[in-house]
């Protein structure tokens, strides 16, 4: 009799081990595929209640999420990078610029990521190497008491009506940079020259000091005294923060300027050398379908990026929506920075 005889297994012997199995289910959970997802804390409730049972339904698997800060995660993509641990990442489109600049991420594409196919123009950077999934929208916030019509446009910031009633974001945060944009927006300027040479905006933006109340870098603090009246207005403020704080019962609200809104950067991408990269494939995929933004896009108070995705309530369908070049921004943004601390102290 050959070894290959002596090897193969009886009937009983099959039965048995498969009752072993049952009778060990800790042997079945640790053969489960495991994906592990970095992205932003405030994302942890969303993520964990919509998007992880259902793909780990379609795809029996387990789905780990670390909830940090972008910057957090690319430290920790930078300290593994030899021997990744996790294999995707949600993170702002500024930090995904400076994991491009170090090799860290594998570039997406129609094969592996067919629902790239299906998103709005300007949702998918640098030859594919991260897409955007939601987009939060920046608006003029309001209290609801104190200003009776909602703003209609970025030149209200300005009016001598709410001289010292106005907050705006710092240049340090993400979601303030628009206010720079905007300001040339009211010279005339066009999104791409307001972007490419922020002179303008400057300038327009000295003559707003008057009316500021104070500039934020932490959000709460802002909206506390917006809600308490005695602020009256916010911008650029973010959409998924506001309208979240309003769903909650403050008399605050969100407005969508003539002009236009600003798309925030929300951003996934499949980590380089990661581990289970077919499984971080269908996972960017799954983001980026029209199935799992329509279910995302209300509770997120966001923008989807999938055409087939309306947008959300309190936006037109009018509504222009500004896409900024965050490569433009990594670029120039500590000069900016400087101007602004220079130029904008009160």
């Amino acid at each position: 009799m050959d070894a290959f005889a002596l090897a193969r297994p009886s009937r009983r012997s099959i039965l048995a081990g498969t009752a072993a199995l049952i009778a060990m289910p800790s042997v079945l959970r640790a053969q489960t595929r495991e994906l592990v997802v970095g992205g932003a804390a405030g994302h942890k409730p969303w993520v964990e209640q919509i998007v992880v049972p259902a793909f780990e339904k379609k795809y029996n698997c387990k789905v780990i999420f670390e909830g940090t800060r972008s910057l957090v995660n690319l430290e920790k993509m930078q300290k593994n990078k030899d021997r990744q641990y996790m294999s995707v990442v949600q993170m702002d489109d500024p930090v995904m610029i400076l994991a491009v600049k170090e090799g860290l991420l594998d570039p997406l594409t129609p094969a592996k990521a067919p629902n790239m196919a299906d998103l709005l123009p300007g949702s998918t950077h640098m030859d594919g190497m991260w897409a955007n999934y939601l987009q939060p929208w920046l608006g003029i916030a309001y209290n609801k008491t104190a200003v009776k019509a909602p703003p209609v446009s970025w030149a209200e910031l300005f009016d001598a009506t709410y001289k010292g009633r106005v907050i705006i974001p710092s240049l340090q945060n993400t979601e303030g940079l628009p206010i720079l944009f905007a300001a040339g927006l009211l010279t005339g300027a066009s999104l791409d020259a307001a972007q490419k040479d922020t002179d303008v905006g400057f300038k327009k933006l000295a003559t707003l000091k008057a009316n500021l109340l104070t500039i934020y870098t932490q959000q709460p603090q802002a909206y506390n005294l917006l809600e308490q009246g005695e602020a009256h207005l916010i911008g650029p403020a973010m959409s998924s923060y506001c309208l979240e704080r309003k769903a909650a019962g403050a008399p605050i609200d969100l407005a969508a300027p003539k002009e236009g809104v600003f798309a925030m950067p929300s951003g996934i991408a499949v980590i380089k050398g990661a581990p289970q990269p077919e499984l971080a494939f269908a996972y960017v995929n799954e983001l980026l379908g029209a199935e799992l933004q329509g279910k995302l896009a209300g509770p997120t108070f966001s923008l989807a990026t999938n055409k087939a995705v309306p947008k959300p309530e309190g936006l037109g369908a009018d509504v222009k929506i500004f896409q900024i070049d965050w490569a433009n921004v990594a670029a120039q943004r500590n000069d900016w920075i400087k101007r602004w601390d220079r130029d904008m102290a009160i």
